[in-house]
């Protein structure tokens, strides 16, 4: 399966992608044909340049600055997707894209989604990035679009509705429970039209998947910084069957007032909450404390509901919080045959096999026969018929 990862360290925006993928490789001849069948009157460009030391590609929009500006609702963006002669894929993306982009602006807003008028989302050069980063996906044979924590940038954004904080209300709305952070300048890193793009198309949001990389492209933003290049990077490539790495948040607390009772019982709440892993370990604190180090292992998007469970069940008044790779080594389940009962295990792909403890456990209860017996005789029934 061919894949795309957009890594977004200095944000990521329409243009970018368009450039970034035709960088990687993707025809430009074909993909601005397709463009041009949009009948917007505009002319493209790509060219090359650099940014912070980097080669980039840049993709440009050229309107007649004369012309009054269009504002279009969604109705009328689809309806020119549609009619262009596009593949059906390329079509249901970009289609799929600017739906999102309308809600996210509706929800902003306040009114209905087909009431929105696109303003700098629908003007000429909006559009022609939208498209053109899905035809370029759909030239290169993308099955699917990963994507990196994202850098919004910080500061102030000048909008047509006045001026207003990094990131800009429709992107702050479209990046809702993904990783996203800020560093380097104060400027806008992330457009509402490149957060659409990668919420949209995007199979998972974290580090760099298990991938065999073929081409690596570099669109340029408009602007050159001294802190780092101002590039998104794609890499294309096949996944391999390395072992998954996923982006997880550790959230960690030192407790020396808290009774192990409370402590016990605030890990249950956590694993029936969605951590992924929630430990204790002791450790010497001020004063001579004795104390305890609570970590918790969660998904980005349950970092917050997570924490709130931390405060409510615990003495603690802070945290840390921060990110970390979890590496998965691929795995099966199944299931065998004890003289007990069935048991369900795990495989990794190094061949060991692990029984599911509930299971045994279960067993155990129900049989009065001893656990250590039937786990052991979970391992035999699968090192004799091995799955």
């Amino acid at each position: 399966m061919k894949v795309c990862y957009l890594d977004a360290f200095s944000g990521i925006s329409g243009d970018m992608a368009v450039g970034a993928l035709l960088d990687a490789g993707a025809p430009a001849e074909p993909l601005i044909q397709a463009l041009r069948s949009l009948e917007t009157g505009a002319e493209f460009e790509v060219a090359k340049t650099v940014r912070g030391g980097v080669a980039a590609s840049k993709f440009r929009v050229r309107t007649d600055a004369s012309a009054p500006a269009k504002h279009r609702h969604l109705s009328h963006i689809l309806k020119m997707i549609e009619s262009a002669p596009l593949t059906p894929r390329a079509q249901a993306a970009a289609s799929a894209v600017f739906l999102k982009l309308g809600e996210a602006e509706a929800a902003v807003h306040g009114i209905p989604v087909e009431k929105v008028h696109f303003h700098e989302v629908g003007a000429v050069d909006s559009i022609a990035d939208i498209v053109g980063a899905c035809v370029a996906l759909d030239l290169l044979d993308v099955s699917e679009v990963h994507v990196s924590a994202i850098n919004v940038g910080s500061g102030n954004v000048e909008t047509e509705h006045g001026l207003l904080p990094v990131p800009a209300p429709a992107t702050a709305a479209l990046l809702r429970g993904k990783p996203v952070y800020s560093r380097g300048p104060e400027v806008e890193l992330t457009t509402p039209t490149g957060a659409a793009l990668a919420v949209t198309l995007a199979s998972s949001f974290g580090p760099l998947p298990p991938m065999r990389i073929s081409s690596i492209g570099h669109g340029a933003g408009d602007r050159d910084f001294e802190q780092h290049a101002n590039v998104l990077r794609v890499l294309i490539g096949e996944l391999t069957a390395a072992p998954e790495a996923v982006l997880v948040s550790v959230l960690e607390a030192n407790i020396d007032d808290s009774s192990p009772q409370v402590l016990g019982y605030a890990l249950e709440r956590l694993m029936e909450a969605g951590a992924l892993d929630a430990s204790l370990s002791p450790l010497q604190m001020k004063k001579n404390r004795p104390g305890s180090l609570l970590r918790v292992i969660a998904r980005p998007e349950d970092q917050e509901r997570l924490a709130q469970i931390i405060f409510a069940e615990t003495s603690t008044l802070g945290l840390r919080i921060h990110s970390a790779e979890r590496r998965i080594e691929p795995r099966n389940v199944v299931e065998v045959e004890t003289p007990y009962g069935r048991v369900r295990g795990k495989i990794s792909s190094q061949g060991t096999f692990a029984p599911e403890f509930e299971d045994c456990k279960a067993i155990a209860q129900r049989t009065g026969v001893p656990l250590p017996r039937v786990l052991a005789a979970a391992q035999e029934a699968y090192l004799t018929n091995p799955k």
